[in-house]
């Protein structure tokens, strides 16, 4: 079975770097979770009028108002199928502050519908974002976040950008260092940059372990 990003990409897959093929190329049936550690060499956040919105975000582990340098990093993706039968791959980033750790979760899946990954968001679901994704120049991935969409019970509604941001993300590997590198950066059209960080980690690939129940979202939305 194709990885949900395989699908995405196509014939364009092959060109990223083979240890992004690698991390990026599994799916359920491998049995298979990347865990990747680090250290993010950044931290940061915009303007003090950002900072509503990034501990608004805190609440459903979507950003944090807390910024910092050499910050210890882990990042778990698990590959599984979820109760709506959907391929989907989990994004649980641990940021270990010296006074609190810092959480950002996400589910991705592939959807049929709208025929590109949505990222949902927080540890319920709340939020889906359309993604773009490509082929960066040094062999890397490139993500772009699009429209966003808030769902609960029967509301549901297009997300209005004027209080959101949209992300761009790159994730490549250094062969110089033989390590991966990710950079972040989440900007709003009127306020500016409002959030990201950079820096670099290795991976660890476990074969047949069970997902732990904390790495599932709390509540699975079905709408895409």
């Amino acid at each position: 079975m194709s990885s949900i990003y395989q699908k995405v990409l196509g014939v364009e897959f092959s060109q990223l770097h083979p240890n992004i093929q690698k991390r990026f190329g599994f799916s359920s049936s491998d049995g298979i979770a990347a865990i990747g550690r680090g250290t993010m060499d950044k931290v940061w956040y915009g303007k003090w009028f950002t900072l509503p919105f990034l501990y608004i975000g805190t609440w459903r582990n979507i950003l944090f108002p807390q910024k910092g340098k050499n910050i210890p990093f882990t990042i778990h993706n698990y590959a599984y199928l979820d109760s709506f039968g959907r391929e989907t791959v989990t994004w649980v980033r641990s940021f270990d502050f010296q006074n609190r750790v810092r959480k950002f979760d996400a589910t991705m899946i592939y959807s049929e519908q709208r025929q590109k990954i949505i990222d949902y968001l927080g540890t319920h679901q709340h939020l889906a974002v359309e993604i773009d994704m490509s082929v960066a120049d040094n062999g890397g991935i490139k993500l772009r976040s699009g429209n966003q969409y808030f769902y609960e019970g029967l509301l549901g509604f297009r997300f209005p950008m004027i209080a959101s941001g949209y992300a761009d993300v790159c994730e490549w590997y250094d062969d110089v260092e033989g390590t991966f590198r990710i950079d972040v950066q989440v900007h709003n059209k009127t306020f500016g940059p409002l959030f990201g960080y950079s820096g670099h980690f290795d991976v660890e690939y476990v074969h047949g372990e069970p997902i732990p129940a904390e790495m599932k979202p709390v509540r699975e939305e079905k709408r895409e």
